[in-house]
C-alpha cells in the first residue's frame, strides 16, 4: 500500500481534473505535533503546520527557520580524500603555482568553476577555467584538453563537476607529470581514475552521507578546508585579509538550485544564506544577469531555477560554453553587462530550438503513449525515449525534463549523427534513481557511455542498440515508476479563501523556505471559487481571476497548461463552483507587489 493511502483525503476530491486524488499532508499524529510547536514555540499555528508537514520536531523548529551553515556543516574531513585535495590545492596556492580549472558546462559547472577561481585570485593567483564545448568534446575531461594545459604550464588541474569517470584523460595527465584533484558529485563505479585526490560524495568508500550536494557545495566545502590548512602552513602575509567565504554563497546557492539538488539540511542552509548574498548584489555577473532575465524584486529560490539558470546555461548548449563561469568571475559591471546580454541572446535561441524539437518528440509521444499519454501519465511504458537525426544536443535535457512533466515518467532525447551515434539526456520523476539504471546499462555493455545522479543523466548509444536500452529501461525502471504513479497524489498543506492570500501570508509562509527539490513549497487549496476571468498568455499559460464567495479576488496562473485537462477545466469552468490548489508566490510588476497563485491542479465541486 502507498504512503498516501493511509492519508486524510482533503476535500473529498478522489480525482482531479488531473486524475489525482488530494490528501492531507498531516496525518492526526502531525496535527498534534503542530499543536506542540505552536504551543511551545509561539509560531502561528500555519507556521507550525508547514513544519510539522516537512518532519520537523518541536525542539528543532526555531533552528529550522533559521538554518545555520556553521550548525549544519560537517568537518570537511569527513568526505573521503578531503584533507589531501585541501592539501595540495592549499600548497598550490602558498607556492603560486598555475592551476587549471576544469569545469561542467552546465549552472553547477559554471558556479564550481568561478568559485574555485574567486578562492584562488584572492590569494593572488590566476588560474586558467576551461569548459569544454558540448558539440565537439562532450562532457568532462578528454585527453587533448588536459595536455593543452599542462604544456600551457599548469602543474595542477582541478576537475569540478566531472572527472570522476574519466579514466583515460586523467592517465594523460599522469603520464605528463600533472597533478589532478577530482572534486564531483556524480554517481561512479566502483573503480576510480588516477588522481591525486578525488572528492565525491557519491563514491562507494565515502561515508559522509553527504551524498546530496551539487558539485559547488562539494567545492565550498574544500575551500573551508583548504583556508583552514593555508592559516596553518602560510606566511601571515597571505592570510592578512583572508577570503570571506561567506559572501561566496550565492555562486552555492545558485548551482545547488540549478542542479536541482535537495533543499535539506545543509543545501538548504547555503541556498537560504545565498539569497542574501544574492541580493547584496556582490557578484556583478549575478546582478547583471538578473537584469536582462526581468527579475524584478528581491531574487527568490524560484528565479534561479526558472531565470537566471536557463541563460547560464544557454551559453554552454547554443553559444559559449565558458561565458556562464566567465560572466560569474568579471569583476567590471560593463563587462559583466555585455556578457549577460549575449547570454540572453542565446537563450532565446535556445527556446526556438527546444520548441522544433519539443513538437517533433510530442508527435513521438502521440503515436506511442497515445491521445491520452499526457493526461495522468498512469498508462504505457514506463518510460519514454524520444529521439531524431541532427536533433541539437545543447537542447536536449530541457526537451527531456518538459517530457518528463507532461507524461509522469522517466523521459530521454537522443540526437543521432549520421554514423548512428546518439547522444543525449534524460530526467526522471521523484523516487525513480535514472542515474543508476543508465550506469546499469553501461556495465552491460547497452550504452557507449552513460553516467549522472538520481533525476538527471546522459548517455551515448548506437542507433542498433536502442531497442536493446528501451527493454531494459523498462524492465529496470518499470516497478519504481508503477509505485511512484500509486502514490501520485496532490498534498495539500491548508484551505484559503482569495480574501486570505495576502502578502504577509506569503512572508510568514516564505520563513520555512526556500523551497525546491527536497522541499516542496507548500500547496493550497481554493475551495469552491469560480473563476471570473480565464484568458491563454505568452507560451501557451493560462491566467485566471479567483472570485470567493465575498466576492475577493485572485490572480492565478497555470504555466504551460493551455493544452492540458488542467488548462481546459480552467478556460471552460462556466462559472461553476471549482476547487483550486496551488502555491503562493509574490508576484512584483512595476514595482507593486501582489500575490499569485501558481495552480497545479483542479477539481468540479
Amino acid at each position: 500500500m502507498s504512503a498516501d493511502a493511509d492519508r486524510r483525503t482533503f476535500l473529498n476530491v478522489n480525482r482531479s481534473v488531473l486524475g489525482r486524488r488530494w490528501v492531507d499532508r498531516l496525518t492526526p499524529a502531525g496535527d498534534q505535533t503542530a499543536l506542540a510547536i505552536s504551543q511551545t514555540t509561539g509560531l502561528s499555528d500555519l507556521t507550525a503546520r508547514l513544519l510539522a508537514g516537512r518532519g520537523i520536531p518541536e525542539h528543532d523548529a526555531q533552528a529550522y527557520l533559521d538554518p545555520s551553515i556553521k550548525s549544519l556543516m560537517p568537518d570537511p574531513y569527513v568526505l573521503t580524500d578531503m584533507e589531501a585535495a585541501a592539501g595540495r590545492l592549499a600548497h598550490a596556492i602558498k607556492s603560486g603555482e598555475k592551476i587549471a580549472i576544469f569545469g561542467d558546462y552546465d549552472v553547477d559547472g559554471a558556479t564550481s568553476s568561478a568559485l574555485l577561481y574567486r578562492f584562488c585570485s584572492h590569494y593572488g593567483l590566476t588560474p586558467t577555467i576551461y569548459i569544454p564545448d558540448r558539440i565537439t568534446e562532450g562532457y568532462g575531461p578528454n585527453s587533448e584538453a588536459i595536455q593543452s594545459l599542462i604544456e600551457d604550464g599548469a602543474s595542477l588541474i582541478v576537475t569540478v563537476d566531472c572527472g570522476a569517470t574519466s579514466f583515460d584523460a586523467l592517465h594523460k595527465a599522469k603520464e605528463l607529470g600533472g597533478d589532478v584533484v577530482v572534486l564531483d558529485h556524480h554517481q561512479v563505479g566502483t573503480t576510480l581514475p588516477e588522481a591525486r585526490a578525488i572528492v565525491n560524495p557519491n563514491r562507494h568508500d565515502d561515508r559522509s552521507g553527504l551524498g546530496h550536494l551539487a558539485a559547488v557545495g562539494v567545492v565550498f566545502m574544500t575551500l573551508v578546508a583548504t583556508q583552514r590548512i593555508l592559516r596553518e602552513i602560510s606566511s601571515s602575509e597571505l592570510l592578512t585579509n583572508p577570503i570571506n567565504l561567506l559572501e561566496l554563497l550565492d555562486l552555492v546557492a545558485l548551482g545547488t538550485v540549478c542542479d536541482v539538488m535537495p533543499l535539506k539540511t545543509l543545501n538548504r542552509a547555503f541556498v537560504r544564506k545565498g539569497l542574501v548574498a544574492m541580493r547584496n548584489q556582490q557578484n556583478p555577473g549575478i546582478a547583471a544577469l538578473s537584469v536582462v532575465s526581468g527579475v524584478d524584486g528581491a531574487i527568490e529560490s524560484g528565479h534561479l531555477g526558472f531565470a537566471l539558470g536557463p541563460r547560464i546555461n544557454a551559453g554552454g548548449r547554443v553559444g559559449d560554453a565558458a561565458l556562464g563561469a566567465r560572466l560569474l568571475t568579471v569583476a567590471d559591471p560593463f563587462e559583466a553587462e555585455d556578457i549577460a546580454g549575449r547570454l540572453d541572446r542565446y537563450n532565446a535561441e535556445r527556446q526556438a530550438i527546444e520548441k522544433a524539437i519539443l513538437e517533433d518528440a510530442g508527435a513521438q509521444a502521440l503515436n506511442e503513449l497515445g491521445p491520452e499519454g499526457d493526461a495522468d501519465g498512469e498508462g504505457g511504458p514506463a518510460h519514454f525515449i524520444a529521439s531524431g537525426e541532427g536533433w541539437h544536443p545543447g537542447v536536449l535535457g530541457i526537451v527531456a525534463a518538459r517530457l518528463k512533466e507532461r507524461y509522469n515518467r522517466p523521459c530521454f532525447a537522443l540526437g543521432f549523427d549520421r554514423s548512428g551515434i546518439g547522444t543525449g539526456s534524460g530526467r526522471s520523476i521523484s523516487g525513480v534513481d535514472l542515474g543508476s539504471a543508465v550506469r546499469e546499462a553501461l556495465d552491460e555493455g547497452i550504452i557507449v557511455k552513460g553516467g549522472g545522479h538520481e533525476m538527471a543523466a546522459g548517455l551515448t548509444v548506437q542507433s542498433d542498440r536502442l531497442g536493446d536500452l528501451r527493454a531494459f529501461l523498462e524492465e529496470r525502471l518499470s516497478e519504481d515508476v508503477t509505485r511512484e504513479r500509486k502514490n501520485r497524489a496532490l498534498v495539500i498543506d491548508g484551505a484559503l479563501t482569495a480574501q486570505g492570500a495576502k502578502l504577509s501570508l506569503v512572508d510568514e509562509i516564505e520563513r520555512a523556505g526556500p523551497f525546491g527539490s527536497g522541499n516542496p513549497a507548500p500547496v493550497f487549496a481554493f475551495p469552491s471559487h469560480r473563476i471570473a476571468y480565464a484568458s491563454v498568455v505568452g507560451s501557451g499559460h493560462v491566467r485566471v481571476t479567483l472570485k470567493s464567495g465575498d466576492q475577493s479576488s485572485l490572480s492565478g496562473i497555470a504555466f504551460g497548461a493551455a493544452e492540458s485537462p488542467l488548462g481546459k477545466a480552467l478556460l471552460q469552468s462556466d462559472s461553476r463552483p471549482i476547487h483550486v490548489a496551488g502555491t503562493l508566490s509574490r508576484n512584483v510588476w512595476q514595482g507593486r507587489e501582489s500575490v499569485q497563485i501558481r495552480i497545479k491542479d483542479a477539481a468540479f465541486t
